[in-house]
């Protein structure tokens, strides 16, 4: 966990990762693209009221006071703290835009690109909100951005609901108490905590090694058996993937599309097949790989593919703010031409993970890492950047169940970006929302120009996995 002081936190080495990986051509911040009906908050004159979404988003910022600090930087050992910003300006993080009228979910697309597509200003808090009026239907929309050195995805979901109620009824939200910015520490006062933390180390060290067996489990479990997961962990983050057509250089550019899909039909080839929901989800991804890649006319029979699936590890109820989560890496069979194949060995595969403890593992390394100067962690990092221990990132976000409503507005859809990083082109993430599985694809402008031919294809191997196993999916789907 983060280490904080009356006057600053220090960023996990996690964090601090995302904030050395960042390029300007891969921005590391989580984006969504939010639809609501427009409901109470439509203007008289067609427009939106603005004002309210202000008020309300002020409100409750005290809920989450890493919304009002930005970066500092600790002199010489140059590792980043969490100060409050005394600028601080609610209209600068939340912007009003428009479609011209009536504007389509194609354009929303293609703005929701753009605007994820540029960085975010490190001087300021790492967050941006941009309402989109304009949408045909009597709808709008909330594209978001928050850094990922901030929150993971499953403490990212919570903080997205704070702005929702479930009463459709609710209008208002109480203004909070009034905010007081710290001062920042002094450069000399950062040194010196940094110098007091190296010196406590051994105690430290000795004090963390028993907490982590104690997480890990490993009283009473053979230390072969944890040495070898985790040097099967690094094994394959040293060797990599095979190259394919979604694994070109990216640009600053992207394409941005979404699907929908019935959770109920979802959860029905899961239950018939006996498998996980995220194992189901792998597999239709596997079989969309397979054949994009095959319609694009390359060869699968000896393509190692590997997908990437952030775990998390964050306890119940835990609620702080950072990333706790680790990654699995999952061998794709798209070589396999069977549908139901393909789910067998993604439920093997998956399941052997688990078994193996590898993302618990992974944490371990990362509290390792909490102690190794910032600049080897850089050099470390950008080492490792050479190319990335995967062909594609594919996140999946347990979301609520029940229709949620932003001051009378009923929240439609969500649709979550992951970011993508060098040489992995495209990136999926889904977040289920009453009823519904919410597909987004994130994606290189110039490497794939037919992303809707991908996310095409997602539906096309779902419906083939469904059709092979027997269950009559809902009619539309």
């Amino acid at each position: 966990m983060p280490e904080s002081h009356p006057h600053y936190e220090r960023l996990t080495a996690m964090d601090t990762s995302f904030l050395i990986l960042e390029k300007p051509e891969t921005p590391l911040h989580v984006s969504a693209t939010l639809i609501y009906e427009a409901g109470p908050l439509a203007t008289e004159d067609g427009g939106l009221d603005i004002d309210a979404y202000r008020a309300a988003t002020e409100a409750v910022l005290h809920r989450i006071p890493r919304y009002r600090q930005k970066l500092g930087w600790i002199p010489i050992v140059d590792h980043p703290v969490w100060v409050d910003d005394p600028g601080f300006n609610l209209d600068y993080h939340v912007r009003h835009t428009s479609l011209p009228r009536p504007g389509t979910d194609e354009q929303l697309k293609q703005l929701s690109a753009r605007i994820m597509a540029q960085p975010l200003d490190h001087s300021k808090p790492l967050w941006e909100a941009w309402v989109v009026e304009g949408l045909e239907g009597n709808r709008f929309a909330v594209i978001s951005k928050i850094h990922h050195c901030m929150v993971d995805g499953m403490a990212g979901k919570d903080l997205a609901q704070i702005l929702h109620s479930t009463d459709p009824d609710e209008r208002r939200r109480e203004a909070g108490p009034d905010w007081v910015p710290v001062k920042p520490p002094s450069g000399f006062q950062l040194l010196a905590d940094e110098v007091a933390r190296y010196v406590s180390l051994p105690a430290r060290a000795a004090r963390g090694l028993r907490e982590a067996r104690t997480e890990l489990g490993e009283l009473g479990e053979s230390l072969g058996t944890r040495a070898r997961s985790i040097q099967q962990m690094m094994s394959s983050m040293r060797d990599l993937p095979s190259k394919t057509a979604l694994n070109e250089p990216v640009g600053p550019h992207r394409r941005f599309d979404w699907r929908d899909m019935s959770l109920e039909d979802v959860k029905a080839v899961r239950r018939k097949l006996g498998c996980t929901i995220n194992d189901l989800v792998l597999a239709t991804v596997t079989g969309a790989v397979r054949d994009f890649l095959i319609a694009r006319g390359d060869s699968v029979d000896e393509v190692d593919f590997r997908i990437a699936a952030p775990v998390s590890i964050r306890s119940e109820g835990d609620r702080e703010m950072g990333n706790r989560v680790s990654q699995w890496f999952v061998r794709a069979p798209v070589h396999e031409p069977d549908a139901l194949a393909r789910v067998d060995l993604i439920r093997a595969a998956t399941e052997e993970l688990k078994a193996s403890r590898q993302a618990l593992d992974a944490d371990l390394i990362m509290n390792i890492a909490e102690w190794t100067p910032t600049i080897l962690l850089s050099l470390a990092s950008r080492s490792a950047s050479g190319g990335a221990p995967y062909n594609m990132m594919v996140t999946n976000v347990p979301g609520p169940q029940q229709p949620l409503y932003l001051l009378g507005a009923r929240l439609e859809s969500l649709y979550s970006q992951v970011p993508i990083a060098d040489n992995t082109a495209l990136g999926i993430a889904l977040v289920s929302y009453a009823g519904k599985l919410c597909w987004g694809f994130n994606a290189d402008f110039e490497s794939v120009p037919d992303l809707a031919r991908f996310a095409d294809a997602i539906e096309t191997s779902f419906a083939r996995i469904a059709r092979d196993a027997g269950v009559e999916l809902a009619p539309g789907a």
